[in-house]
């Protein structure tokens, strides 16, 4: 049985075998995986793009999703309890919950995998699903050089977890006051670009909006960077802050392609937690 809350709990091994039962899905395999199998899942309301992937994910695997909104976890019966009962009815739990102790916590008790589907310190699925999309455009997407334009938040913090166990090079565009630790740091947009293949962001909160105001993504920034990049927003983007609308109308935006494999690939980690039991 394996978990994923963090990526840096996995292998470079561990992602490029989850990448390769991707593409056994893909090629046919894996039908019927979850048949007569029910996996508990926690979403908040507000959850599109991750709960519909993971819910259309099992029922095409032939499985039984049972939903829950996210706050089920919050009330006060402790976490011990909630799955020790949970163990005798669930095959599989997927979590999307702002703390991620709180999943960690799941985990110690859980006789069933527990997957991350988004906390407020990572992203672990969204991700994967990036790289997999890069792993199949880019010649070389591990030495492609990635810019993450954002704050210190569950996005930014996911691609540095990804560029620690892959090994490529990332560097931050932020306001002051926002750096992740051990990256590079630029804080005006026209540096940071230059030389640099990938380029992602992710939203930012009204508040934040002045203090990125030499940050945002624009047609012409995307201009500035290497030959062949690629514009991935994380979405929800908003045009007009962190990205310009003509840049996400521009042959650089990559978006709405790239997330076609999040469904896939979400199926892909469901299959490598369970398929060693």
């Amino acid at each position: 049985m394996k978990n994923l809350l963090r990526l840096t709990d996995l292998q470079a091994s561990d992602i490029y075998e989850i990448f390769h039962i991707v593409d056994d899905i893909n090629a046919g395999k894996y039908d019927g995986f979850l048949r007569e199998k029910s996996v508990a899942l926690f979403f908040p309301a507000a959850s599109i793009r991750t709960r519909v992937t993971f819910e259309k994910g099992i029922w095409l695997f032939g499985g039984q999703p049972i939903l829950f909104p996210g706050d089920a976890l919050d009330k006060r019966e402790v976490t011990r309890d909630v799955f020790g009962y949970l163990n005798n009815w669930a095959d599989l739990v997927i979590i999307r919950h702002k703390d991620i102790r709180l999943l960690e916590e799941a985990a110690k008790y859980a006789d069933v995998p527990i997957i991350n589907a988004m906390t407020d310190v990572n992203h672990p699925c969204e991700i994967l699903s990036d790289l997999y999309s890069l792993s199949k455009s880019r010649e070389d997407f591990i030495h492609d050089q990635y810019l993450f334009c954002g704050k210190n938040g569950n996005i930014g913090l996911a691609w540095k977890e990804a560029s620690e166990v892959l090994g490529f090079e990332l560097s931050q565009c932020c306001g002051a006051g926002y750096e992740m630790d051990g990256v590079q740091v630029f804080h005006e947009i026209e540096t940071a670009v230059r030389g640099k293949d990938i380029i992602c962001t992710d939203s930012l909160t009204t508040e934040e909006l002045d203090d990125f105001k030499g940050c945002q993504v624009t047609r012409e920034v995307m201009d500035m960077a290497n030959k062949n990049a690629v514009l991935n927003p994380c979405p929800p983007f908003y045009r007009g802050e962190e990205v310009s609308a003509d840049a996400i109308e521009s042959e650089y935006f990559v978006g709405y392609a790239f997330k076609k494999n999040l469904l896939v690939v979400q199926q892909a980690v469901m299959v490598w937690c369970l398929k060693n039991l």
